[in-house]
């Protein structure tokens, strides 16, 4: 099998191999930590997370960054507004992100950069760029020349004349060219500030990430991930400066951007006021059926959310482990099937590893054969965890927000209501399937037996 990724530089699918076949190297852009981040924010990493456990399989060693901007002006800002250190607020929002990202089944990155870690690093690249005539120092900042890069817009396609006039610029006397942007602001004495060669301030957002990747994972890297909504101008901008303070090397080989969310219609995002939030969702619905609406879209389209969609995701898992429950007493180990790795090969086709997945499960819901049974727990097992689902054991899925006590409970009216059926004491049936009804359990009819779930508030 051979892995093909859309390349957002080259605008096509293109075959993925890394450039040392020892060392995969990702980068994702992570979280500017000064409040709880919505769900949008976590599809990159529920996709790329999905998209770094395959690399490992098919190349071994990957070093995957994801870092944390942990000095950014509305961090400044609320940590102003609160009378605190900066540190108080990106410490605890960055233990949230973490928090709820392992909510979501979403692994820890490999490397975990901070960007206050890295002013050194920062420093000494800007310090080059100047020195390369491809940066500026004016009144305390430092710019970057956009017109010293001929190839500037070449990420997005678009010409940079047209892209500037449809961006938020900021208009500055110090300012040579409209689109030069900072990479070193001046810091007053109630601000955060390190001592640097253009006097005491603070990086700009775009240089901390070239300056993160090149520390740790070289000059030039295979994989650069995010949003769609960072390929300009904050990934224009990388690329830009990390070229130029590299002689022109290659910085990433491939650009890879993930769909925006939609609420009802709208794009979601902090600005229109329609965020929903991670550490609110996982607290009021299942965790693994945000995830399984997550990958239920390909990740380079956009993703319509809604409570349908949550809902739709929880009664699909409550069918897959289902199924599990239903094999209980088969003995398998996960393997994943090669149907899966293929979905996946092909950019990243989660709706179609899904699809596969309900596949096997439907089998296995109809299998009689023990043999076949057990190959088909195998894929089962084995499909989720190239996913990431299916993991819980079902009776843990099945618990969710209940005692184990009212579990037995449940169980001891549905076996009630079996026996009444079965002496054709309808009448107590009924009222036993009436009173289950009434607490949200729905009863399904299966070749197992009669099974129950509780229904999606």
């Amino acid at each position: 099998m051979s892995l093909h990724l859309y390349n957002s530089l080259t605008r096509r699918v293109e075959a993925f191999k890394p450039a040392d076949p020892a060392r995969t190297t990702m980068y994702v852009c992570g979280p500017t930590v000064y409040n709880y981040v919505h769900i949008g924010n976590a599809r990159g990493p529920v996709v790329f997370g999905v998209l770094a456990d395959l690399l490992r399989r098919r190349f071994g060693a990957l070093a995957y960054a994801r870092n944390i901007t942990d000095i950014d002006d509305k961090i400044n800002a609320s940590a102003s507004e609160q009378g605190v250190p900066i540190s108080v607020i990106t410490e605890r929002f960055t233990a949230a992100y973490r928090e709820d990202m392992a909510a979501l089944g979403v692994a820890a990155p490999d490397l975990e950069p901070a960007a206050t870690a890295h002013i050194g690093e920062i420093i000494a690249m800007i310090q080059r760029l100047v020195e390369a005539g491809h940066a500026y120092a004016a009144e305390g900042h430092v710019l970057f020349a956009v017109d010293s890069f001929d190839r500037y817009g070449k990420l997005s396609g678009r010409d940079p004349d047209e892209m500037l006039a449809g961006a938020r610029i900021e208009v500055a006397p110090y300012k040579r060219g409209a689109g030069d942007f900072v990479l070193w602001k001046p810091s007053s004495d109630d601000l955060p500030g390190w001592d640097s060669p253009w006097g005491r301030g603070r990086p700009g957002w775009h240089i901390e990430c070239s300056a993160m990747a090149a520390a740790h994972l070289g000059e030039t890297i295979d994989i650069h991930a995010g949003g769609v909504d960072l390929q300009f101008p904050h990934h224009e901008n990388e690329v830009a400066q990390s070229e130029c303070a590299h002689g022109g090397r290659t910085f990433a080989r491939f650009w890879l951007h993930n769909g925006m969310l939609n609420f009802d219609g709208a794009k979601m995002s902090k600005s229109v006021g329609n965020i929903a939030r991670v550490h609110d969702l996982v607290r009021a619905h299942p965790p693994e059926a945000l995830r399984y609406a997550l990958l239920s879209a390909h990740y380079r389209g956009p993703l319509d959310w809604s409570d349908g969609l949550i809902e739709q995701s929880v009664r699909t898992l409550d069918r897959l482990y289902g199924t599990l429950r239903d094999l209980a007493d088969v003995d398998a180990d996960a393997r994943i099937p090669d149907a899966i790795e293929a979905a996946l090969d092909d950019d990243l086709n989660t709706p179609q590893a899904l699809a596969e997945l309900a596949g096997i499960a439907g089998e296995a819901r109809k299998a009689g054969d023990a043999a076949e049974r057990a190959r088909l727990k195998s894929e089962l097992l084995g499909a989720g965890l190239a996913l990431g689902l299916l993991q819980q054991d079902p009776a843990t899925w099945f618990a969710r927000g209940a005692s184990g006590e009212d579990d037995a409970r449940i169980q001891a009216l549905v076996d009630e209501r079996v026996a009444a059926k079965q002496a054709r004491d309808f009448a107590r049936a009924d009222a036993i399937r009436d009173q289950l009804a009434a607490e949200g359990i729905v009863l399904e009819d299966t070749p197992q037996g009669v099974r129950w779930v509780r229904k999606v508030a």
